[in-house]
């Protein structure tokens, strides 16, 4: 018989504020459906977690800017639980039982940052208490009023960093068994350019619906990509160079 899986076969995602699920959403998580069996389901929202339990997600949740109370969430999900987290706007395109055996895994979302559309770990992973432990002293609302929207692909990124990761996009594990691959396992649309990683390797794809930004720069995404599509990513990469 062969030994249970590291990480268990739990998929967490999150929805807070209570609004409709988009076609985006209901779409991914179909996928999920489609190949990830036997695997359990978990939806974060205000009946699963005290959004007064932490300062950074009461704020951001006051603010009404939800994708940075699923950047906490995520993570307490992933620490209490185990399990893989992913992005509502993550689609499914292979199964995911090959990464069950790490202690814990993640991936690049370019050359420079990873990514946190699509990561998992076993229960109280030390690399995901680090993670937690960032946000125990910190508050989403600045002392000017403002909001704090540093991405935590930024943080995650540079608290890895700290941990011996070399952050140049390519396949490493760190200590604690901590395993990081390429963009084109889980991150392969690049969301700035408009470029297209997908190879046989890419398990998941982020669609990047960019929730948290303003309503024209998600539409101005959009024209980026439709665009990139017609004349190439490399061009516009080099239109954006030149404003």
């Amino acid at each position: 018989m062969s030994a249970s899986p590291r990480i268990p076969r739990i998929v967490h995602y999150c929805w807070f504020g209570r609004g409709p699920k988009p076609k985006l959403m209901l779409k991914c998580i179909s996928s999920w459906q489609r190949h990830l069996n036997g695997y359990q389901f978990m939806e974060w929202n205000e009946d699963t977690f005290d959004i007064h339990s932490n300062r950074y997600v009461e704020e951001a949740y006051a603010a009404r800017k939800y994708a940075f109370v699923s950047d906490y969430v995520r993570l307490y999900a992933l620490y209490h639980q185990g399990g893989i987290y992913m992005d509502t706007d993550v689609e499914v395109v292979k199964p995911l039982d090959r990464f069950l055996n790490h202690e814990a895994f993640s991936g690049f979302e370019d050359g420079h940052f990873l990514q946190s559309g699509t990561m998992g770990a076993a229960r109280k992973h030390p690399w995901i208490e680090e993670l937690l432990l960032d946000y125990r002293n910190r508050s989403f609302l600045r002392e000017d009023g403002s909001c704090d929207t540093t991405t935590n692909t930024a943080v995650i990124s540079r608290i890895s960093e700290r941990r011996g990761l070399v952050l140049n996009g390519e396949h490493q594990v760190l200590d604690g068994g901590v395993v990081f691959y390429p963009r084109t396992y889980f991150s392969p649309y690049d969301y700035i350019n408009g470029a297209n990683f997908i190879t046989s390797e890419s398990c998941t794809i982020h669609h990047f619906a960019q929730s948290w930004l303003p309503a024209h720069i998600r539409v101005r995404s959009s024209i980026k990509r439709a665009a990139s599509r017609i004349v190439g990513p490399k061009l516009i990469s080099k239109m954006r160079d030149m404003l």
